[in-house]
């Protein structure tokens, strides 16, 4: 008897109850017949609607998950491309629904293929840029004051965005660097693993001049110079026999080379004093020329 009242129960459910629903889901507008026919329902309405608050929920979710161990300013520059995996996502949906109210996407489709084609094609620069961006900003390759060397020109990170990276060089000019270029090219980051660098004067004297006071007058060129760290310790190197010229390098450390140019100008001015001081000369080069008479 239990059983008879609980199959009466199922049947109620499955006929009455589960039925009415099913009727009121079918409501809608239809168009066409046969294989033409296009069914506008609420059961399709409804279902797109929940479609669209679950792909927004998965794609916070996705966006939460991504951003969650970044800087506040760099979670705001993913806001963009969720936007953009947002649209795309919402236009998918759109297209499965069409099809599953009857409508003929095969002609919409050939025509976005051939429109999606063109614009990739025309885009592609700015997607490498975006990616090379992403890139930047996960794994960490460059960060705002970093002094890094672009088509031979020095400059400070001030901003990085998704697409551009900027910087002020030393004449106080703003470049505008594409972001493919860090995936794609040669980048110098002089400030990458620490900000301390070696930088490097080098200067010629005349054949037969004394290399030990030389040695020594370059080494006191850097001493007490404002911005030269006194440790690591300057050094000379004595590198070369050149053409015209003994050939020495005073090598020394800075905390800022973006200061870098002045710094060397300065060492620059205190050899040729000390040079002239102690009769010690900077040869050009010279050239001999033999004049034959036939």
């Amino acid at each position: 008897m239990i059983q008879d009242h609980t199959e009466k129960v199922k049947e109620i459910l499955e006929e009455d109850v589960w039925g009415a629903i099913k009727d009121v889901l079918n409501l809608g507008v239809h168009f066409g017949k046969g294989e033409n026919e296009i069914h506008i329902t609420i059961g399709l309405l409804l279902l797109l609607v929940l479609t669209f608050v679950v792909t927004s929920f998965i794609l916070k979710w996705l966006r939460y998950l991504f951003t969650r161990n970044m800087e506040v300013d760099d979670k705001h520059k993913f806001i963009s491309v969720f936007k953009f995996i947002r649209y795309v996502a919402f236009l998918v949906v759109i297209v499965l629904t069409m099809s599953a109210a009857g409508i003929n996407i095969t002609i919409l489709l050939t025509a976005s293929a051939a429109l999606f084609v063109g614009l990739g094609l025309a885009l592609q620069e700015l997607f490498q840029d975006v990616i090379g961006g992403i890139f930047i900003i996960v794994d960490k390759s460059l960060s705002v004051g970093d002094i890094i060397e672009v088509d031979d020109k020095v400059g400070k990170v001030f901003e990085i965005k998704l697409r551009t990276t900027r910087c002020v060089t030393r004449d106080d000019k703003v470049v505008i660097i594409p972001n493919h270029k860090f995936i794609s090219e040669t980048i110098y980051n002089y400030t990458q693993n620490h900000k301390t660098t070696r930088e490097t004067v080098k200067v010629g004297v005349a054949y037969g001049s004394d290399v030990t006071l030389v040695t020594r007058l370059l080494e006191e060129s850097v001493v007490g110079q404002k911005g030269i760290l006194k440790n690591p310790k300057p050094f000379v190197l004595f590198e070369d026999f050149g053409d015209s010229a003994l050939l020495f390098a005073v090598n020394f450390y800075i905390g800022d080379s973006f200061s870098d140019p002045r710094i060397k100008s300065a060492i620059r001015y205190k050899i040729d004093a000390k040079f002239r001081e102690h009769n010690i000369s900077i040869p050009f080069p010279q050239r001999d020329v033999h004049i034959k008479n036939n």
